[in-house]
């Protein structure tokens, strides 16, 4: 057996101490913003175009899931399509990869939940404009948060999925 030590010189310490701090740093500017509402940290989006704030918690019923989407400005009918539990699979394909770019680009990212099981809420929306077919909306949630979800056509072709903010 062979046994090996060392001495800890003061630059050695001083040097862990350094990038442990650097880490901590880092950590901090990268973590996301939140708001503390009672005991809950919510996390809050920054809708620029609104300056208002988008709440992604709490979501326990349907009309959570419906006051949500009217945070954007949508309007939904008032009971759910189809309420269903989804897998996100642990390997994203094309289509799924590019789904999950719908999602960044409104500040959400299913990478986090690979492997997971999520409740999808779908709607009918009442509101869109500028397209004659019906248009959906889809909401998943993970613990009671809004983790992912669009709003798109009903169309398998010739369709469209944006994110949840309405596009003017």
């Amino acid at each position: 057996m062979f046994v090996y030590s060392f001495k800890a010189s003061t630059v050695r310490i001083l040097g862990v101490v350094c990038i442990a701090l650097v880490g901590i740093i880092a950590m901090v500017a990268f973590v996301p913003t939140y708001v503390t509402a009672g005991n809950v940290d919510a996390p809050v989006a920054q809708v620029q175009s609104q300056s208002v704030s988008i709440r992604y918690d709490k979501i326990r019923t349907e009309q959570d899931v419906v006051n949500f989407l009217a945070q954007f400005g949508w309007q939904v009918t008032g009971k759910a399509i189809e309420v269903k539990e989804v897998s996100v699979p642990a390997e994203f394909d094309k289509i799924y990869a590019g789904y999950n770019q719908v999602q960044v680009a409104q500040g959400l990212d299913l990478t986090r939940y690979k492997g997971k099981t999520l409740t999808r809420y779908t709607f009918k929306v009442t509101n869109y404009e500028g397209h004659d077919g019906e248009v959906l909306a889809n909401v998943l949630v993970y613990r009671k948060k809004v983790v992912g979800g669009d709003i798109c056509s009903a169309e398998i072709t010739g369709g469209f999925v944006q994110g949840f903010e309405k596009h003017k």
